[in-house]
């Protein structure tokens, strides 16, 4: 069997009748810029994509923690130094407050230069009596209610690409070039540390690690080990155009790769056992995750692990689990113990956003920080329970002090969400409550399983 014969065709994908596909109306554009796309660079490499598969199999062993987080869709429009600088930032300073916290490795993954489509439950909208195609993300159409705007167009697919290459890029540039050294971190925080209460426990917390970084100078070792951190991308490998496009055969092993993130997913709506999206991405050796709601049963799960993973592969699958607050308790358990009875060893991370959304009396769709933690306190309790590891934790938020979310040490209400409601699609966590999100995290983590050592301990092993 030659290498690319590995990957089914795109047309052995379309006959699997795949969901939440746009509608091109010019089949001859779409397979030009196919075409295009096929000729482009990878925006990841092979060996970055295997070296996180050996982090997520830390996670699963409960030897390291996933922080994965970024918008909900990113937009063209936000491709920009300022608003990548600033997911990035929070995203850091979350890392910096779970890693002291946890004292396990903190693997860094962003929802970014990737998640420019989302899946929609329904085709279409209506308003005012006119029925559109739904605004399926950038990568598909426009979210402006017009005709024009809402057509599904596939030159957009190449703007994902470039766009996703200069945040990538950018990104590369920041975590390399001393901009998230810890000693930074900190100085960001500032503002935050004046005016929250979580920034309160944050600056005790930047204090212990500016004496632990001054007893490692003090002993002669080099605190640059705080100047460079590791950092991925992630997004839901949704439009198979795109991702079939960019899947490519690496040079090294002849093994095909997602080139277009390191971690990519499969979504709740598209995770059928023999559907197109599982056909594609068991093929491919990027470590994958899987969303798992509330209607998912044990043997979904597992049916799922063995179709993509037959070979038991440490690192390979990471289960998403977003079953809401008030189900989370009553679902988890059963799809956890037989899963780790099954002798697999996956790893877990709570994405306590999705099923936790509803609409606000002012007609905003929103989600309430209390559930959010709510389902994060549930997620917890049934590992603790069952003794598993608690692997992850998957957020939408944004580094933009928005008011999408409500609730949070700002106490945030309904009448604010007219405030600063910049989301296209889903509500996001604002810079605030990301952080207080942390600080939930880090108790659990501390007072859990995993007890911080006493500081001097702590000193020299702290990796970040």
């Amino acid at each position: 069997m030659s290498p690319t014969s590995q990957v089914p065709t795109l047309k052995a994908l379309h006959a699997l009748n795949p969901l939440q596909q746009p509608a091109y109306s010019s089949p001859q554009q779409l397979a030009e810029v196919v075409g295009k796309l096929r000729t482009l660079p990878p925006l990841v490499f092979a060996a970055e994509c295997d070296k996180l598969r050996t982090k997520m199999a830390s996670v699963a062993a409960g030897e390291a923690f996933m922080l994965q987080g970024g918008d909900c869709a990113e937009t063209f429009a936000d491709v920009t130094a300022a608003n990548i600088q600033g997911k990035l930032r929070t995203l850091l300073s979350m890392a910096v407050v779970l890693t002291y916290a946890a004292q396990v490795p903190i693997v860094k993954v962003g929802r970014m230069a990737g998640q420019f489509a989302k899946p929609r439950s329904s085709a279409t909208e209506t308003r005012d009596g006119i029925t559109l195609p739904a605004y399926r993300g950038d990568a598909v159409n426009g979210f402006d209610f017009t005709t024009e705007a809402r057509e599904p167009d596939p030159q957009r697919l190449l703007d994902v690409y470039h766009s996703s290459s200069a945040t990538l890029n950018l990104t590369r540039a920041f975590v390399t070039g001393g901009f998230a050294h810890l000693r930074s971190v900190h100085s960001w925080n500032a503002d935050f540390v004046k005016n929250s209460a979580a920034g309160v426990q944050y600056q005790n917390l930047a204090n212990e690690i500016d004496r632990a970084l001054a007893f490692m100078v003090a002993c002669g070792i080099d605190d640059d080990v705080f100047r460079t951190v590791d950092f991925y991308s992630s997004h839901e490998a949704l439009i198979l155009e795109y991702e079939h496009a960019l899947t490519r055969i690496d040079s090294r092993t002849g093994q095909p790769y997602g080139t277009s993130g390191h971690f990519l997913w499969i979504g709740e709506r598209t995770r059928q056992l023999y559907g197109a999206h599982v056909e594609l991405l068991r093929h491919v050796r990027n470590p994958l995750g899987v969303k798992l709601g509330p209607e998912t049963t044990a043997d979904n799960a597992l049916d799922l692990a063995d179709r993509l993973d037959p070979d038991h592969e440490p690192g390979r699958i990471t289960f998403i689990t977003r079953m809401g607050a008030g189900k989370v308790r009553e679902v988890l358990p059963d799809i956890v113990a037989k899963v780790i009875a099954s002798g697999r060893q996956v790893a877990w991370v709570c994405d306590p956003m999705h099923g936790n959304t509803f609409e606000a009396r002012n007609g905003y769709k929103t989600r309430a920080f209390s559930d959010v933690m709510a389902e994060l306190n549930g997620f917890f309790d049934v590992h603790e329970e069952l003794g598993t590891w608690p692997g992850g934790v998957h957020v939408e938020l944004t580094g933009d002090d928005v008011t999408e979310c409500v609730g949070g040490g700002d106490d945030l209400v309904e009448a604010d969400l007219v405030s600063r409601y910049q989301t296209l699609c889903d509500p996001r966590l604002n810079r605030n409550q990301s952080l207080e999100l942390a600080f939930l995290v880090a108790e659990r983590l501390t007072t859990g399983r995993i007890k911080r050592p006493n500081p001097v301990q702590a000193y020299v092993p702290l990796t970040f």
